[in-house]
Formats: C-alpha cells, sequence, structure tokens
C-alpha cells in the first residue's frame, strides 16, 4: 500500500475522467447527510485532503487521519484541516467526538473482515449518537467491468487476477504492475451493509457511486461534465438508479451510509 501511493497519484486520478465523476458523486452523496451548520468531522484515510479541502471550505472542522506520512503532509497544508498519521482500527479520539465520519479510504485496504469491522466500530465509538457514516469500498466487479472496458486481457497477467478476484474478493496484481493498484479488497454490495450492521449502525444503505457511467470512456465522462445540460442529465441518470440491487455492482465504487443510534 505505502509503495502504491509513494507514486502519489490519487490527486490526479479524482481530477480526470472516471475519477473525477468518482469525486463528484461522493461529495454529492456525502453532502445528503452532513449537519447544515459548521459541524466536527474526521475523515478516516482521507489521502492528501481531497475531500477534507471543500468540507473545510464549507466552515466544518476537519480532523483528517491517514496511513500514509506523504498524504498527511499534503493534507496538513490545507486551510483548516488537520492532519495526523493514524490507523482507522485505533482512532485517536474520544467517545462521541465528531458529528460524522468520513471513510473513503480504509475499507478496502484492510484484508481480513476483522479488521474492517474493527475500522468500522471505531467510526462508531468516535460518532455522536445520531451522526452518520459515509464509507467508500470497491466493488468485487471492478476489475473486472475495467477489463472489458479497456481491454485489459490482452495482458496474460490480468486474466487469472480477475478471476481470483471475482471468487474470494482479494485484488492481488502481480509483483511490479503498481499501475493495477495494491493487494485490496473489493466488496460485494450486500457485504459493507453487513459490516455495518454488526458493528452497530442503524439502516445501512449502500448507494452506486459511478454506476454503470464507468462504462464510457474518460473523454466522455469528462466532455459531458464539462456541459452543464450533459453534466445534470449524467447526474440526474445515476441518482435514479443509485440504490437498485440488481445493478450496483456495476459501479466501480460504492457508498455506504449508517447512522449511530
Amino acid at each position: 500500500m505505502q509503495a502504491y501511493y509513494e507514486q502519489d497519484m490519487e490527486d490526479r486520478r479524482l481530477g480526470v475522467g472516471g475519477g473525477l465523476l468518482e469525486f463528484l458523486r461522493t461529495r454529492e452523496l456525502v453532502e445528503r447527510y452532513l449537519p447544515t451548520e459548521s459541524s466536527s468531522i474526521v475523515d478516516v484515510g482521507g489521502g492528501t485532503g481531497v475531500h477534507a479541502r471543500w468540507l473545510a471550505e464549507l466552515g466544518h472542522q476537519v480532523d483528517l487521519v491517514d496511513a500514509v506520512p506523504l498524504h498527511v503532509a499534503r493534507a496538513a497544508e490545507i486551510p483548516g484541516v488537520n492532519a495526523t498519521l493514524g490507523d482507522a482500527r485505533k482512532l485517536d479520539a474520544a467517545d462521541a467526538s465528531y458529528d460524522f465520519v468520513l471513510m473513503c479510504g480504509p475499507l478496502y485496504h484492510l484484508l481480513t473482515v476483522e479488521d474492517r469491522l474493527a475500522a468500522w466500530r471505531e467510526a462508531h465509538r468516535v460518532l455522536k449518537p445520531g451522526g452518520y457514516v459515509a464509507a467508500a469500498t470497491i466493488s468485487r466487479f471492478s476489475s473486472l467491468h475495467d477489463a472489458l472496458y479497456r481491454n485489459l486481457f490482452r495482458y496474460k497477467e490480468f486474466y487469472p487476477m480477475v478471476a481470483s478476484t471475482v471468487v474470494d474478493g482479494h485484488h492481488r496484481p502481480p509483483e511490479g504492475r503498481h499501475e493495477w493498484f495494491t493487494h485490496t479488497y473489493f466488496h460485494r454490495p450486500e457485504e459493507s451493509v453487513q459490516e455495518a450492521v454488526e458493528a452497530g449502525f442503524l439502516a445501512p444503505q449502500v448507494f452506486a457511486i459511478e454506476g454503470s457511467a464507468r462504462a464510457l470512456p474518460d473523454s466522455e465522462i469528462e466532455a459531458r461534465l464539462a456541459d452543464p445540460v450533459q453534466h445534470e442529465h449524467l447526474m440526474w441518470a445515476l441518482r435514479l438508479m443509485e440504490t437498485e440491487p440488481s445493478v450496483l455492482g456495476v459501479s466501480s465504487h460504492l457508498l455506504t451510509v449508517g447512522r449511530k443510534g
């Protein structure tokens, strides 16, 4: 994980093509559950602060926690963001100290269900009663769809990697293929809901972030997002099917939202 993120590509990824769509849709979904007034937010696994930045600009008090020193150093430069090195499984925060918990980074890097549940439980512990958690996961079928959309099966190592991922959820790129991400866990849509419930969250709901629009080429996504009318058509369509169980797995990324009682 450290080797992958030391390449320092995440900010650029979320600014173009499918990454930009992921960023915009994640923000749209998160904003539905944010308190309207200034609130305390912990951004767990927040990277270089891509989401912490706009949260702080809205007037929220944002603490960012990340396991990568490079990310923490970058995020610490953002006005209004307090960034520290830390572990999602053991947060350095008091019980019930935050109004909202954002977890866009940790869950797919935690390879065992025990570690993922530890992160969920920590989110529950530090959240105030009535507050929400929003946690991102990568779809079990993400690499399969990427291979189909971008003809990645032309690489002989990609086929067995995808075949294995679909079976057990573990995405294991071959040694040296950092462009194919790192060893991660890809969730089925129902798994994140099960994890959230086990951690104590009430009525968790899973949303497709990019939905079937991720099948579009990056250049087409950018063109549609740049045109105000096409932008709204695209976002409207994604909202319409964002919770439809029969198509959730088509989305590259999912967002699970749960409430603390």
